[in-house]
């Protein structure tokens, strides 16, 4: 599966999003190492902590189907209704997806605006990470 399919379905994926409280949808398209790819999107709760990304969705998705290697995930995230618009994962889905794959040999692929895509390795998201290996 090319890039630009998974950034459309990351796109896709927000249109199951909860976001009742930001009105910022964000829609995560995760590929696994076998071709499959798992959609997720954030989830809000008015407990603000109690919320989930789409990129955890995601994840959370695929390892509780039994995946365990992944190559690359997409994020398409901006206003409800509108077109995506440059959302990075937040802190905390990089540490979550540090802890399942390496960081020098993922993609994290950032949609634009205009459905074109830039690509980045998690570890350049997350440098000098604590994952498994540090313990």
């Amino acid at each position: 599966m090319d890039y630009a399919e998974l950034s459309v379905m990351a796109d896709e994926a927000r249109e199951n999003s909860y976001c009742i409280y930001s009105d910022f949808s964000v829609g995560a398209a995760l590929l696994t190492k076998g071709g499959k790819v798992y959609q997720g999107c954030n989830i809000e709760n008015a407990s603000y902590p109690a919320g989930i990304c789409a990129e955890r969705t995601a994840f959370s998705k695929a390892i509780s189907e039994g995946e365990r290697e992944f190559s690359a995930i997409a994020i398409a995230g901006g206003p409800k209704g509108e077109k995506p618009n440059d959302a990075y994962p937040c802190g905390i889905c990089r540490q979550f997806m540090n802890e399942f794959v390496k960081g020098d040999e993922f993609d994290v692929i950032v949609v634009h605006n205009d459905m074109s895509y830039s690509v980045h390795k998690l570890s350049e998201l997350l440098p000098y990470s604590f994952g498994p290996e540090s313990l």
